[in-house]
C-alpha cells in the first residue's frame, strides 16, 4: 500500500488565526481535509498539519499501516528538518509537537519526508487558504 500525504499549515499575522490543509492519497483514492486550529504560529500550524496527516493515514489504512509506504510532502523547511533530525528544536511549543510526532511515528512504517517548494504543494496550500480567508472575514 502506497500512501502519499501533502501537508501545509499557515497563520494570518503569525501568530493569528491558523489552519491546516492535508491531502492524502491511498491506492489512488484522494481525501482532502482543511480545518481551523485557533490562534497560533505558522510553525505550529505546519507541525499540526503533519500530525493530522499521519494520524488520518494511520486511521484510513487501519491494520495495514505497518506494511504501507508513506511519502509525506511539505514546504516547511523548519518542520521538515526538525522531524528528520537535521535541526535542533529550541521552541518549547515545537518540542511538545515533536514529542507527539515521535510517539506517533513508533506506530508507523518509516515515513519518507520530501521538502518541496510551495509551488509543488499547491493542493494543501489552497486548503489552508480556504480556511484562513474565511477567518479574515470573521
Amino acid at each position: 500500500m502506497k500512501i502519499i500525504i501533502h501537508t501545509d499549515g499557515g497563520a494570518i499575522g503569525n501568530p493569528g488565526p491558523a489552519a491546516i490543509g492535508v491531502v492524502i492519497e491511498i491506492d489512488g483514492k484522494i481525501k482532502t481535509y482543511a480545518e481551523g486550529i485557533g490562534n497560533t504560529t505558522n510553525n505550529v500550524a505546519e507541525y499540526k498539519a503533519v500530525l493530522f496527516g499521519l494520524k488520518k493515514a494511520k486511521f484510513l489504512a487501519g491494520k495495514n499501516i505497518k506494511e504501507a509506504q508513506i511519502d509525506l510532502y511539505l514546504d516547511s523547511e523548519l518542520v521538515g528538518n526538525q522531524v528528520t533530525g537535521h535541526y535542533k528544536i529550541k521552541e518549547p511549543d515545537l518540542q511538545l509537537l515533536f514529542v507527539e510526532y515521535w510517539n506517533l511515528h513508533m506506530d508507523l512504517p518509516p515515513v519518507t519526508f520530501h521538502l518541496v517548494p510551495r509551488e509543488q504543494n499547491t493542493a494543501a496550500d489552497k486548503l489552508v487558504k480556504s480556511v484562513t480567508s474565511r477567518n479574515k472575514l470573521l
